[in-house]
């Protein structure tokens, strides 16, 4: 996969501050406040920095936690896992392949049959209906 690599300058000019704050320094949004943490429509969901195709609306569940919550990804290689150590504790960073986008976080607290919660910020992402 081709790598995506802007400036910060280009960075900052193709997102909105919340989006580079999200996706360019590792932040977080309030739970509950996303844009796609409610989204109940069918579509895919994309990296807000360079549109690679992250998740399905079908994986999609309602953890609970205020963030849009997937089961398991359209496509593994389209993430890098990380080790997360910020906050005194370990957690496992999600990351988009492409572009290095920080989008959230995994963990093992999610829905069979994978078990899995990708518990990703509505700022990171951009959402596709389907036609």
């Amino acid at each position: 996969m081709k790598k995506v690599i802007r400036s910060e300058d280009e960075w900052r000019e193709l997102l909105s501050p919340e989006e580079y704050r999200i996706t360019r320094e590792a932040g977080t949004e309030r739970p509950f406040t996303g844009r796609y943490w409610d989204n109940h429509s069918n579509g895919k969901y994309l990296c807000v920095g360079c549109e690679l195709e992250l998740f399905h609306s079908g994986s999609k569940f309602d953890s609970g936690s205020g963030w849009p919550s997937f089961s398991q990804p359209i496509a593994e290689e389209n993430l890098v896992k990380q080790v997360d150590r910020s906050h005194f504790m370990a957690r496992t960073e999600m990351i988009c392949a492409r572009c290095d986008a920080h989008l959230g976080h995994l963990f093992s607290d999610g829905p069979l049959p994978t078990g899995l919660r990708y518990c990703i910020n509505s700022a990171a992402l951009k959402f596709v209906a389907d036609e």
